[in-house]
């Protein structure tokens, strides 16, 4: 018999969560990863920057996707490790209908203050036309984001975590082939890595919701359960927007941080621009523990297992820690190579700056891996307020370092800025989770 998060060896049923959705993490970080070499490779440094320069505004508002399908992926797990079917397909039925509702709200508001945005972070005029022309389109199909996370979290609040990966796997093979396309043979430019992202996106929602259909009846709510239950609208918005709104504060922070970036020049912009890509690949194990621990943690709750708990986040802390070291000895000899190979460029300063701004950051992993574990644990358990105390840490680590300490430092400000404001981070939510370690409150007790 196959382990699950809420029975058997908690190790394993760990690992056999994460595992696959280390992999769907992997292919869904591919779709950017992609763009980024390719644009570096065949289109050149300004075009890097461009799509560097909206890094920040992509990543909050996709992430505020991603934060709602969580939360309300975390309501269902708790229905599922309860046992309770009727409550777990109200929940689905009322997930596709606030999702649908709140994507299109975010599309439309985002759209109308893209150039206003990008006019505040400072964009320089000679990367504005490409920089706009890629994140308007992603601002304008947010609901087919949110619908494919919100396929994604439905499978995995079940402890499925393998479906989610084979459409991924496919799907990002075809989004490297559109990209291609687009980008080396039909010269569309930076706006056709968006082109591919959407499209390939669009399909992979489209085969998760037919999967749903076919292999998993559990979760397909009949016409019945689309029915107005203030308990569980109120549990779904609380749990879905305190995530949207976490992910979100963590992501105005960094927009904060961009706009202090992008009067540093093309050059800084395309180095920062690299190296968050490559962060973004080795910091996904952390993160797919993170998110593993929520379900975990939300699904035990249900089923009562406190002390199985407590286990499941030890063993996730130390898994993070004996990484972040085998990591850091590999960052040190072959970050340099690690920046060329992704941008493509042989300019010193993009080289020199990249490669700083790893080895300095990737050790800053061994308190990220915490925090990231304690905000997920705390959200599982029903706790809202505490990860977004953390977030306006992190908001307001980034507010300092911007407008006090990057003009002092310039470049080597930004790279500090992160590993400071985890450090604090990660303090909080430790001593926020002792605090309320003996709670044992369930709304739907």
């Amino acid at each position: 018999m196959k382990p699950t998060l809420i029975q058997g060896n908690i190790k394993r049923g760990i690992l056999y969560f994460a595992i696959p959705l280390f992999f769907s993490n992997f292919f869904q970080q591919l779709y950017n990863t992609v763009d980024t070499l390719l644009i570096g490779h065949f289109l050149g440094d300004a075009p890097l920057a461009a799509l560097g320069s909206t890094a920040a505004i992509f990543e909050l508002i996709v992430q505020f996707c991603s934060g709602m399908g969580l939360g309300f992926g975390i309501v269902i797990s708790r229905f599922y490790g309860a046992r309770d079917e009727n409550h777990l397909k109200m929940a689905i039925a009322e997930s596709l209908i606030l999702g649908f509702g709140i994507a299109l709200i975010l599309s439309i508001v985002s759209c109308a203050f893209m150039p206003w945005l990008l006019h505040v972070l400072k964009t320089p005029k000679s990367i504005y036309s490409m920089a706009y022309g890629y994140i308007q389109l992603i601002a304008a199909t947010l609901v087919i984001t949110m619908f494919y996370n919100l396929a994604a979290c439905l499978f995995r609040s079940i402890g499925n975590s393998l479906t989610p990966l084979y459409v991924l796997i496919i799907t990002s093979i075809l989004n490297v082939i559109l990209d291609t396309l687009f980008i080396t043979q039909w010269h569309i430019g930076i706006r056709g890595a968006a082109y591919a992202t959407v499209l390939s996106q669009a399909i992979a929602a489209l085969l998760c919701f037919g999967l749903i259909h076919k292999k998993e009846p559990l979760l397909v709510p009949e016409r019945k359960h689309f029915r107005i239950d203030p308990i569980i609208i109120h549990e779904l918005l609380t749990q879905g927007l305190a995530m949207g709104f976490m992910f979100s504060i963590v992501s105005v922070g960094t927009i904060i941080l961009q706009s202090g970036i992008n009067p540093l020049g093309t050059n800084i912009i395309a180095a920062h621009t690299a190296a968050r890509k490559w962060f973004a690949l080795l910091v996904l194990p952390l993160g797919t523990l993170g998110a593993t621990t929520s379900t975990f943690v939300s699904q035990n709750r249900g089923a009562k297992q406190w002390e199985r708990i407590e286990q499941g986040i030890r063993f996730c802390i130390h898994f993070d820690w004996i990484y972040t070291l085998v990591l850091t000895v590999i960052v040190f000899g072959f970050a340099r190579s690690m920046i060329h190979l992704l941008s493509g460029s042989t300019n010193p300063i993009v080289l020199e700056n990249g490669t700083q701004y790893l080895r300095i950051n990737i050790p800053g992993f061994v308190v990220l891996g915490p925090l990231l574990t304690y905000r997920n644990a705390l959200q599982g358990q029903g706790y809202k307020i505490y990860p977004l105390i953390s977030s306006g840490i992190e908001l307001g680590g980034k507010i300092v370092f911007t407008l006090w300490i990057i003009p002092t430092l310039a470049y080597f400000g930004v790279i500090l800025c992160e590993p400071v404001v985890w450090s604090l981070m990660s303090l909080q939510l430790w001593m926020s989770y002792r605090l309320i370690q003996g709670k044992r409150a369930n709304p739907f007790d």
